[in-house]
């Protein structure tokens, strides 16, 4: 007893008792939930054996994925009850057998390696920090430097992200010519940087940075759960096909007409939902993306059903078109507008690529900008007086329900946006595409990014986005891939990759703040 209080009021971490019945006990509780997870996700599969569905059982597959289980547990708890020592060991133990021995998928391979290797970092860590003497007091007043140093360097890591994404498409180019004494003779990694893959694989993450920072306007800012977010997506996306396609109107007319349509729905939706509160505001958001969907499902000859529609006009530019020759009589090939210039430039498929690329950018930036200029004005203020307190802000006057209409008719805008892009990029939508789990992916990247945060978002959006894309090869794994990425980001950052989220108005000032935040560092 006396060991604790003297660890704790000297800023020691205290040592938890290492009760070995206590260990055990929980292991067996992982193993039974471990088995009753595998059971009909890694034992039993379906399998088509000429024209019959057979159920095939799969017992070292489960066997192994136990041990992976069990193990990593003890490696954990270990690391609680401070014996990274120990935990070093196991570490090394999993990351070995991971490489060298062979298991029955290359998946249960990869996630040995991984598990173990994270487990050494960890352990090492530890060890350094009880060989240095590191108390509680140091980690916390460490974490909060660099929580302040991540707030002062935001403009500029933002400007340097902006800075990449522009030159993106042309990056191999630039790199290869300025570093060629580094590489060797060998480029073929810098080459891979603008292929038309990453190019395609970046554009679908701004598509779903679009979305995620037009719902966290409603989710970040107002403080409303939205689980039909969806539903303005697949507006957008109708509305931009319907008219180019029937109408003839151009992308550029037809995108704003798409955005105004998103938000007219969003204040249909607006008006007979906002007095509900908590769980029955989402419940009732989330009828109205399946009511959207069965309608385009069923509305057969304005959207063609399950068909949907086909034949989505690409996005131009002007009279300039992306094709190697020019179909219609007034229009022109980029290569073309290009060779009357003193600029020649040769025909390839990844120009309209890029043009795609870049016309999103302009769009997620557009965003950034309107959300922190609006997030500065009364409207953006009254949004964060109704998060942190309804009846508070009711009580100083705010129109609870007009605020809430503008929070969502400007976020169902974007979400418009978003779909009329989508669209435009596809050339086909069909109402497969707008189901749930949209609406949950985009949710996911608001609440994992940090809520409110638009960097913290948009970082969120290229994980959550782009780990799947890095395991496309692993088939059906590639959902665990993504899983199990989203279980490390709530276990490493449960508020967020960046959740700081400071309000727009203080009540002494930034310099008041300042001061507080070096006390506590100075203490």
């Amino acid at each position: 007893m006396s060991d604790t209080v003297s660890n704790t009021t000297s800023g020691l971490p205290p040592k938890p008792e290492f009760n070995i019945a206590k260990i055990a006990r929980e292991l067996v509780i992982t193993f039974a939930i471990g088995v009753g997870i595998m059971i009909p996700m890694v034992l039993l599969r379906t399998q088509d054996v000429r024209g019959k569905l057979v159920i095939e059982q799969h017992w070292q597959e489960m066997f192994f994925a136990l041990i992976l289980l069990v193990v990593g547990r003890f490696g954990l708890i270990l690391l609680d009850k401070q014996k990274p020592a120990f935990a070093l060991i196991v570490g090394l133990a999993m990351a070995v057998a991971g490489w060298t021995m062979h298991f029955p998928t290359e998946v249960l391979e990869v996630f040995m390696l991984a598990a173990g290797l994270i487990l050494v970092i960890r352990a090492l860590l530890g060890l350094w920090r009880q060989a240095k003497g590191i108390t509680l007091n140091d980690i916390e007043n460490g974490k909060k430097r660099r929580e302040e140093l991540l707030k002062n360097s935001t403009g500029y890591i933002s400007i340097f992200v902006v800075a990449l994404a522009i030159l993106l498409p042309f990056l191999s180019d630039i790199l290869s010519t300025i570093l060629p004494s580094f590489l060797g003779g060998d480029s073929s990694f810098i080459a891979g940087l603008s292929t038309r893959y990453v190019i395609d694989v970046s554009t679908l993450i701004l598509t779903y940075v679009l979305l995620a920072w037009g719902l966290n306007i409603v989710v970040g800012y107002a403080g409303l759960l939205d689980l039909g977010f969806v539903a303005f997506y697949a507006v957008g996306s109708y509305s931009f096909a319907i008219l180019a396609r029937e109408f003839n109107i151009g992308f550029w007319t037809a995108l704003p007409l798409a955005g105004f349509f998103a938000m007219m729905s969003g204040l249909i939706l607006g008006f007979p939902v906002l007095k509900l509160r908590g769980d029955y505001f989402a419940i009732v958001t989330l009828g109205f993306g399946e009511i959207v969907r069965i309608l385009l499902l069923n509305l057969y000859d304005l959207t063609g059903g399950p068909d949907g529609i086909n034949g989505v006009p690409r996005p131009g530019f002007g009279n300039v078109v992306f094709y190697k020759r020019a179909k219609e009589e007034g229009t022109q090939t980029f290569t073309d507008f290009f060779s009357n210039t003193f600029w020649q430039i040769d025909y390839s498929s990844t120009h309209r690529i890029i043009f795609l690329y870049y016309i999103v950018l302009v769009l997620c930036l557009l965003v950034a900008i309107f959300t922190m200029r609006i997030r500065k004005q009364p409207l953006g203020r009254a949004w964060e007086a109704l998060r942190e307190n309804e009846v508070a802000a009711e009580s100083l006057g705010i129109n609870r329900t007009n605020i809430k209409l503008a929070a969502f008719a400007i976020s169902a805008t974007w979400g418009g946006f978003a779909g009329a892009f989508f669209a435009s990029r596809q050339g086909f939508i069909s109402p497969e595409s707008y189901t749930f789990i949209e609406s949950a992916i985009i949710l996911a990247i608001v609440v994992m990014g940090g809520m409110g945060n638009l960097m913290g978002i948009a970082l969120a959006a290229i994980i959550l986005i782009g780990l799947p894309e890095l395991f496309r090869e692993l088939d059906e794994y590639r959902m665990a891939a993504f899983g199990f990425g989203l279980v490390l980001i709530m276990i490493w950052r449960p508020t967020g990759l960046i959740s700081f989220r400071d309000p727009t108005v203080l009540l002494f000032g930034k310099k008041h703040k300042k001061q507080q935040v070096e006390e506590i560092a100075h203490d």
